[in-house]
């Protein structure tokens, strides 16, 4: 018998058929990744699975049948021995998923002692056990920790550590890696495999990254509209795709080793100018000068949150340039001072030393001359105003008259591909790319002079992922704007980049043209980064994980 058996599954949502007609199989021990765009059904048919669309007004349809229990036809009693009992799910956002007023061991505890009947001294010790388990260092004091005090990526293993409590025998992930960055996103799907390896437990994973399922699955079952249009081997799909949506999407996936298509550059140096080694010193001392003025330039760049012996420096000592028409991309692991780097450009942080300046003058505060992109479209959308608004802000504290903004809006939404009829509508009536094409016309709306992305596409699935990029590298090169892109994928800056700054632990540590940084880093870290990206071909990324496991100097 089959781990979970899922015939002919339905949910609808009102009107909406999110999932329609799906059939699939999983064995003990075996790993299925459902891929697809947002909207695909994806985390529908994972909710399913645990029976999470109870009482939620959502008609579900079809048989499923989880470790031998029928989702469908389960008591509310079983549901609940079933869910953290013999499957347990791990969410896409810890911080959400974690109670912030408890300690994350006492939340791991409380799992062990609703399902196997344990002693509060026995729970606390299994719950230091997994944690341990899941790479948690010095367990049993971190154990005491809130999550607030833990990492995104320790966060994450603290998530895996409950859903292992346990011992399931199927754990379905969410789009577990989905916010991390690529040397942490690399350990947790190392140790899913590891936890697979050593306790035989099947794996449902739900992921728009197809890296990721490469990285980490048997079998791929590719999703759209609900249904299934391609399904089998991870080394098939992935190889030798049939279907032609499968083929898209493949074709959308940014490549770290694949260099960057673009038209020539309004000004600046060539894109095979020779390699000036002085603008890759490891401490970023300052860029290398072209033709072009630069018109937007850090130099010295500190920044100190806190005081005494609590004070953390977040930037250290950054100087670096982007001329106009060029883009910049900014890399690092999450506390590298990727983010404080940026807000410090666009002036809503104050540096602690050094200058941030603006077509050579020193900059105080805001400078409407250079706008930010944030990286959730959400929550920098006022939610009780329409699109149309938002965007018409920068035009109205520039004193434009209501017709005047009214013509600009719709050439702003326009631009950016979305209807100007569409302007009365709420930032929830969007999808997410919408609403980041809505974020980047805002900006656009300041009449800038450069754009400072900040994780602009972290949260879209790949397809609308290319469509962002390739709608700010079109802007970048038709309006001339400088593009600061700061990210944690270094396959989507490289097809963005013709700069890259490298930054660890408030330093820039590599520093010049993307394509000869990417092609030969100079840095053990820029190195290290770059292997941690997820490979599409499923044997490069085993050998991968086999190189990660040993030792250094093995």
């Amino acid at each position: 018998m089959s781990l979970v058996e899922v015939d002919g599954l339905t949910v609808e949502f009102g009107d909406v058929r999110a999932v329609d007609g799906l059939s699939f199989r999983l064995a003990k021990g075996a790993a299925l990744g459902l891929v697809g765009e947002s909207g695909s059904g994806k985390s529908t048919v994972a909710s399913a699975l645990l029976g999470l669309h109870r009482g939620t007004g959502a008609v579900v349809g079809g048989s499923v049948r989880v470790a031998g229990t029928d989702v469908r036809e389960a008591s509310d009693a079983e549901l609940r021995a079933l869910r953290g009992g013999r499957a347990a799910m791990v969410f896409q956002d810890p911080l959400s998923s974690l109670d912030p007023y408890y300690a994350v061991g006492d939340q791991i505890a409380e799992v062990y002692r609703v399902h196997r009947k344990a002693s509060r001294r026995t729970a606390r010790a299994r719950a230091v056990e997994v944690l341990d388990r899941v790479g948690i260092p010095d367990a049993a004091r971190r154990s005491r920790s809130r999550p607030h005090e833990f990492s995104g990526g320790m966060r994450q293993r603290a998530l895996i550590a409950m859903a292992l409590a346990c011992e399931p025998d199927l754990i379905v992930a969410d789009e577990p890696t989905t916010a991390l960055d690529v040397t942490v996103q690399a350990q947790i799907l190392d140790l899913l495999h590891a936890l697979r390896e050593e306790t035989g437990t099947g794996l449902l994973l739900v992921t728009h990254d197809v890296g990721v399922a490469a990285e980490s699955v048997d079998e791929v079952l590719v999703m759209r509209g609900g249904r299934a249009v391609e399904h089998g081997p991870v080394t098939e799909v992935l190889g030798a795709p049939r279907h032609a949506y499968t083929r898209r999407l493949l074709r959308a996936v940014p490549r770290v080793d694949a260099p960057r298509v673009d038209a020539p550059r309004l000004d600046g140096p060539r894109p095979d100018a020779p390699r000036v080694e002085a603008s890759r010193s490891r401490e970023a001392g300052g860029a290398a000068s072209g033709p072009a003025p630069a018109v937007l330039e850090a130099v010295g760049l500190r920044r100190v949150f806190g005081r005494g012996a609590r004070a953390a420096v977040a930037v250290d000592g950054v100087s670096l340039e982007v001329r106009r028409g060029e883009a910049l991309g900014i890399v690092g692991e999450s506390g590298s001072g990727k983010t404080t780097l940026g807000r410090m450009l666009v002036g809503l942080l104050e540096p602690t030393a050094g200058e941030v300046r603006h077509e050579g003058t020193a900059a105080r505060g805001v400078d409407p001359r250079v706008q930010m992109v944030f990286q959730d479209p959400v929550s920098s959308l006022n939610p009780r105003r329409s699109v149309g608004e938002s965007v018409a802000d920068p035009l109205r504290a520039r004193g434009a008259r209501d017709a005047e903004v009214r013509e600009r809006v719709a050439e702003l939404l326009e631009r950016v591909g979305l209807d100007p009829a569409n302007r009365t509508r709420y930032p929830h009536e969007f999808s997410g790319g919408q609403r980041q094409r809505v974020g980047i016309a805002r900006a656009l709306a300041a009449d800038p002079r450069v754009l400072v992305c900040d994780e602009p596409v972290s949260a879209l699935d790949v397809t609308t992922q290319a469509q962002v990029v390739a709608l700010l590298d079109e802007l970048r090169r038709e309006l001339g704007l400088a593009l600061v892109f700061i990210a944690h994928d270094l396959a989507v800056v490289r097809q963005v980049s013709d700069r890259l700054a490298v930054m660890r632990g408030g330093r820039v540590v590599e520093y010049g043209p993307a394509d000869e940084v990417y092609e030969s880093p100079g840095d053990p870290y820029t190195r290290r980064l770059l292997a941690a990206v997820p490979a599409l071909d499923p044997a490069l990324a085993a050998r991968r994980r086999t190189e990660r496991r040993q030792p250094a100097g093995a």
